[in-house]
């Protein structure tokens, strides 16, 4: 053990006797959760996507914030995507790709748009494997900076609700800028999936198809699930070790309770009154709800949860994969993904349901009907 890491694991004791249980310092982290944590390279993500034909800019959202947006055409990018993460779920997810394209291919008229939405601390890169799957698929695919993420500004952030207002308002003014064609769909991971969700409340009859990976079923158990399970994670590099007994430190002993309270003062918003299950009931769009067993993030009973309060959707959940690994499994779920979209195209008041069939889904998925 290096002289540096037990330099850190004295500092890291000496600053957890300093804070009081009592300190809500972790709700700053809530409120403006700052950085971003990519999966992906992004240097190489970065180097690809100046490859690409893309258009992209900022229009209002809700209160005028301003939202990032970029959009890539349908057409045959010569995507290469290989999953090389560890299957345990113990080291960090990894994935190969590439694009092998030397000029772009014929864009063809889209089968339907789809706005894909990221996760928390992440960006709308951080889902270009997706965009790139989907765009080869045939689908207009636009990517969405979240408020406070990546090229976006910054507002007050409302786990979903606010997020789904800014998505309502840029699908608007992209609808108008005639960047929206066909039938729209929208596809979000994890906090991104929430925010999908509220999103196809707020549009209504304008959407056809929803894909929610991961979501929370409510934002304040969400909080209550996630942060022990990050304060008491297994790192495996000891940069990553340092970083877990340093947030250890300052967060470990705070009263979650109060950090939630104080959080929600500052956002002019009941955390535990930010409910995706009831935006999933009035939502008159089919969705597609996805999650990993193995999710100790956002537990699959989050998954569970939702699945029951959706009478008309569906449910896969899926043996093995966690929080980190589930997005990047193209390989398992990129063809139902895509029957999803293909077979609510045109009814979105009759969503496929018990005794329809998706493609068999590869490596063991489980699926199953919402009750």
């Amino acid at each position: 053990m290096s002289r540096l890491f037990l330099l850190v694991c004295a500092c890291c004791i000496v600053l957890a006797a300093c804070i009081p249980p009592t300190s809500t310092s972790l709700s700053e982290r809530l409120v403006a959760p700052g950085g971003v944590s990519p999966l992906l390279d992004g240097a190489r993500v970065e180097s690809l996507m100046a490859r690409l034909p893309t258009r992209s800019g900022r229009l209002a959202g809700a209160g005028d914030v301003p939202i990032f947006w970029r959009a890539l055409d349908p057409g045959d990018y010569a995507l290469e995507y290989r999953y090389t993460g560890n299957p345990d779920g113990t080291a960090m997810q990894q994935v190969a790709f590439g694009i092998g394209f030397k000029t772009p291919g014929t864009h063809l008229a889209p089968r339907g748009t789809v706005i894909l939405l990221h996760g928390w601390m992440m960006d709308g890169d951080s889902l270009m494997p997706w965009a790139l799957q989907l765009a080869q698929a045939g689908y207009r695919t636009i990517t969405l900076d979240l408020r406070n993420h990546g090229r976006s500004g910054r507002g007050p952030t409302g786990y979903g609700t606010r997020e789904g207002e800014d998505v309502a308002k840029v699908v608007g003014e992209l609808r108008a800028r005639g960047e929206i064609s066909g039938p729209l769909y929208l596809f979000g991971v994890s906090y991104g999936a929430a925010t999908a969700i509220f999103a196809a409340h707020d549009l209504g009859h304008q959407v056809a198809g929803v894909v929610a990976m991961e979501s929370f079923a409510n934002a304040g158990r969400g909080i209550r699930d996630m942060v022990p399970h990050m304060l008491s994670a297994r790192p495996d590099t000891w940069k990553t070790a340092a970083a877990t007994l340093i947030a250890q430190a300052t967060y470990g002993r705070q009263d979650l309770d109060a950090v939630i309270a104080a959080a929600d003062a500052q956002l002019n918003l009941d955390l535990d009154s930010v409910d995706v299950t009831k935006a999933l009931r009035a939502t008159p769009a089919c969705v597609l709800l996805i999650h990993g067993r193995n999710d100790h993030h956002i537990p699959v009973a989050h998954g569970r949860t939702l699945a029951e309060a959706a009478p008309h959707d569906r449910y896969i959940e899926v043996p093995g994969e966690t929080h980190l690994s589930l997005p990047m499994r193209l390989d398992r779920l990129a063809p139902t993904v895509d029957a999803w979209f293909a077979q609510t195209a045109d009814a979105p008041s009759q969503c496929p349901r018990a005794g329809t069939t998706l493609p068999a889904p590869a490596s063991g998925l489980v699926a199953r009907a919402a009750r």
